[in-house]
Order: structure tokens, then sequence, then C-alpha cells
């Protein structure tokens, strides 16, 4: 049965938008991990991306999922938008699709790759779904809630955990990209000089950060909103926060801006529980 948008927008029904996300992202793990364990065909989007039939065939099992169960709620997917289709109006609340996170960890035979689908309501990331295939790993938040969910070999649920942030302590656990470092980045860290290091992909990073495992990740350079929506709502559920480097939120749904592409996010800086963080304006 069809969720209507009214219902999809209310809070009342959360968990049902949540266990929609659930299992649209279970299906497409199973069909990415397939593909992952047999040969990859890459090609090249026209900015000169990679691109694999998992991306596509992933993304094509959450669309048609979400447009069926959320019809008239727009979405916004990577492959899609690459293609030139995107929704001519967002509305208030609206879907963020990134049918595999980590294409080029995914075509290295890397296994921090994640399928991602996110819901914004107000510009802000309030439900979404992270889940890692090779680890079988599913992370879900939604407001006030979050967990980290087991899953079998043959796809099944066979564990659930609460997750919250942790306060942070010295020496910080920072995560960071491993494709994506710029030198902006790297100064950053370095004014945590007892910090230990974590090298990940994808938006597991945002993942740590939400099941205590870490407490900073700072991103300064190009990321798209499809790439930090699920894993910024799973941390938000959690108690954490994503902010500008002026101390603002960061939001989603940017459009129409001179000299910015549409969706493309500035720096950020996501964190747990973590006091006094040096800000630049």
């Amino acid at each position: 049965m069809a969720i209507s948008n009214t219902i999809a927008a209310a809070a009342s029904d959360d968990i049902a938008v949540l266990a929609l996300f659930e299992r649209l992202a279970l299906a497409a793990g199973r069909v990415v991990l397939d593909i992952f364990h047999s040969d990859i065909t890459v090609s090249r989007k026209d900015d000169s991306s990679p691109v694999t039939e998992a991306d596509r065939r992933a993304e094509k099992i959450i669309l048609e999922g979400l447009r069926d169960a959320l019809p008239g709620i727009a979405c916004v997917a990577e492959e899609e938008c690459s293609e030139g289709i995107v929704p001519r109006q967002l509305g208030d609340t609206f879907l963020l699709i990134d049918p595999l996170d980590g294409t080029k960890e995914f075509i290295n035979r890397c296994t921090d790759f994640t399928v991602n689908i996110a819901l914004i309501r107000g510009g802000a990331p309030e439900i979404g779904v992270v889940f890692a295939p090779v680890s079988r790993k599913l992370y879900l938040g939604r407001p006030g809630f979050a967990e980290v969910v087991d899953v079998s070999e043959d796809f099944q649920v066979v564990g659930r955990r609460r997750i919250i942030v942790r306060e942070g302590f010295e020496p910080l656990t920072i995560v960071a990209s491993r494709s994506h470092r710029t030198p902006e980045t790297d100064a950053y860290i370095l004014k945590f000089r007892t910090a230990e290091i974590v090298s990940v992909g994808s938006s597991l990073k945002f993942c740590l950060i939400a099941a205590a495992e870490a407490d900073l990740y700072p991103r300064f350079g190009r990321t798209m909103e499809w790439d930090t929506a699920a894993g910024d709502a799973v941390l938000r559920a959690a108690g954490g926060t994503t902010e500008m480097v002026d101390g603002t939120p960061l939001v989603y749904g940017k459009r129409g801006r001179p000299d910015e592409p549409d969706f493309a996010n500035p720096t950020f800086i996501a964190s747990g529980r973590v006091e006094g963080l040096p800000r630049e304006t």
C-alpha cells in the first residue's frame, strides 16, 4: 500500500518510512554485492567519474520501491542526476539516493562502499539508512532514534542495537576520506595533534561517529548531497551534528547558486559530543 505524502511527512509514520528504506537498502545491497564478486565493468559519466552496473541496478531497485510507496515525493538520485533527470520542484520533503557511495572503493575491491537512502524535511536529513554490504552492517536513523543492524549472509536481520554518539575525549578519533583527502582537511586535522586518524571510505565515516567509534569527520572538499544525507541523518539521530565551518547546520536542497553545482555541499564538520571545535568564518 502506498504511503501518502501527508503520512510520510508526519513523525508518527517515521517508523514505516524507515522500514521501507531498510528493505530497499538490503535488496539493493544484495545486487551490489553480487556484482562486486563478479567482473566489474566500468564506464565514465560526463564529468569523468566512474559508474558501474552496480550503481545503475541498485538505483533502479531503490527508485522503483520509493516511487511505489511514496508517490509524489521527489527523488533526487545520483545516477539519474548525471543523466539530467532532476525534479523540477523538491518541496519541503524530498528523497536523496546514492545507490553506491564509494564507487572508487568498489572498483578497487575495497570494502567500504555503501547503499544510501535519506528523507529530507525542511532542509534537514531526518530519516536515513546506510548499508555496507560486505560487512553486512546496516545503520538506521530517524528523529531521536538510531541503531545498527547485523545482517546475515542470506540478508536476514539477526540483531539490532541502539547507538548514540559518545562524549569526546583525548585523544579524539578522527575519520577522514580514503580517496578524497585534501590539504585543507589535513591542515584541520593537524589542529588535533594527539588525535588518532582512521581512513574510511563512503558514508561510513558518519556512521562510525554515530556508533561511538569515532568523534570527528572534517570534510574540506567537494561532496554532493546524496553522498552525505543518509549518513548525516543517522548521525543526527544518534545525537551528533553536521555543521559548516561557521557553526551553522549543513542544509540540503541547495539549488540555483551562482558558481556552484546544484546539490553540492560546502565544507563541513561532522561530530559527536566534542567541545571547543576550532571554527573558521
